[in-house]
């Protein structure tokens, strides 16, 4: 499920498809990537098969699953409109969380988060988290501009969270230039020992793209970087702050998550 939906909760109970109950317990949690992992002490309950989110293609229909607004039993069906689609929003405590999102116009609304976003064969390819809306206040109802996590990238939290009770989270090792207004996002500072200072990319230049994906701002490229898994190597295309741009390959460290 999310993070959001369990944080703060003195107890957490899961209802299955016959309304019976069932307590369960938090195995683990990541507000980073507003990701939780629970269990519950019964057997022989159907499963969902793991889908690769990462074959997802624009148009490809989707199902969304959950209880919005408390009416359980609800399934909404759209398709994929983006995907890659960079989105943050804030929670509890002021955390924020960073995804890498698939974007869908399946309704999804409050009380749809940490549901499962289906593709058309049944599989589990996301998980509903966040919807956009046109009011500045107050709740707002789906206006087909729904985002899930997808299920290849969250999978790696989940399994720690199993296996640990942790998670960790990549490092590009970089601070941004917050007053940076053009496209972009340009490093302020960097960090040392990490990835970005062992590659040689120097403070001042402008990260342009990440594995071929444009970047437009610093939210863009914590997007992306938070995408991979820690100790993997990406391509970084930069402008120079000396002029012309150069392409950098990059080790992602690591870091515990929130």
């Amino acid at each position: 499920t999310n993070n959001h939906v369990i944080d703060g909760a003195n107890s957490i109970k899961v209802e299955l498809d016959s309304g019976e109950e069932i307590s369960a317990t938090l195995v683990g949690k990541d507000s980073s990537y507003d990701i939780a992992v629970i269990k519950v002490n019964k057997g022989n309950l159907p499963t969902l098969t793991f889908g690769d989110s990462n074959s997802l293609q624009i148009g490809d229909p989707v199902i969304a699953f959950g209880s919005p607004l408390g009416l359980d039993h609800t399934v909404t069906t759209g398709i994929v409109s983006a995907l890659n689609r960079p989105v943050t929003t804030g929670q509890n405590g002021g955390v924020d969380s960073y995804v890498d999102a698939i974007q869908t116009d399946a309704a999804i609304n409050p009380g749809n988060s940490g549901g499962a976003l289906l593709d058309g064969s049944g599989r589990i390819i996301g998980i509903n988290s966040a919807i956009a809306t046109l009011s500045s206040g107050g709740t707002s109802g789906s206006i087909g501009l729904g985002f899930s996590i997808p299920i290849t990238e969250a999978k790696r939290t989940i399994d720690e969270l199993i296996n640990t009770g942790k998670s960790t989270r990549p490092v590009l090792g970089i601070y941004f230039d917050t007053t940076y207004t053009g496209v972009g996002a340009k490093i302020g500072k960097l960090s040392s020992g990490e990835g970005a200072e062992k590659a040689g990319i120097p403070v001042g230049a402008v990260i342009k793209s990440i594995d071929g994906v444009r970047i437009t701002d610093e939210v863009a490229a914590i997007v992306k970087i938070r995408s991979y898994a820690p100790g993997t190597t990406v391509s970084v295309t930069v402008d120079l702050p000396s002029g012309g741009s150069k392409t950098y390959s990059v080790k992602l460290g690591s870091a515990p998550s929130n």
